[in-house]
């Protein structure tokens, strides 16, 4: 049996019950708010990938610089520029450094592949060479492509096209 208290406790109960339905969210709340976060990805995913082009293109651009320090200081070892970048980069099974690869380089990049650009090293004999840095897949890891040769000078090309010696010059 139960006590006045405990009566008066039971109706203040039902009535609190009443009064405020059970917490939580409707399906149409829940909606909405998921489409308000699909919205909200939607607007951000263009500048994250612009962010992601824009590093990617600053990697590239050290990479070269640091293709162009390699070559200087293959140079100063062998008495002339390395033809391709498996003559800078590691030598491979445990062989010797030398001239067919000095290693100077990251393996990676002596592959031609780094951050999402190709690189590639074409020298004359010896006596010159060139780099240059194109994407993997335009307006997709980079919008620009990248040149230099043994000035030092990194130049660039807005566009799907490979940059030239007459191509803009990086500041």
């Amino acid at each position: 049996m139960l006590t006045l208290s405990g009566r008066i406790y039971q109706r203040l109960r039902q009535r609190q019950r009443q009064n405020h339905p059970e917490a939580g969210f409707s399906l149409i709340e829940l909606l909405i708010v998921v489409a308000i976060i699909l919205v909200l990805i939607g607007i951000s995913l263009p500048q994250i990938n612009q962010m992601k082009m824009n590093s990617n293109e600053t990697r590239a651009i050290a990479e070269v610089r640091s293709v162009n320090l390699a070559q200087t200081q293959y140079n100063s070892q062998f008495g002339r520029f390395a033809n391709t970048l498996t003559e800078l980069g590691p030598a491979t099974g445990g062989g010797a450094e030398g001239p067919s690869a000095a290693g100077i380089i990251s393996g990676d990049l002596a592959k031609g592949l780094s951050n999402g650009f190709n690189f590639t090293v074409t020298g004359t004999n010896g006596a010159s060479y060139i780099v240059v840095a194109v994407p993997v897949a335009y307006k997709s890891t980079g919008r620009r492509s990248f040149y230099s040769d043994q000035s030092g000078v990194i130049r660039q090309n807005w566009g799907a096209d490979p940059p030239t010696p007459q191509s803009e010059q990086i500041k």
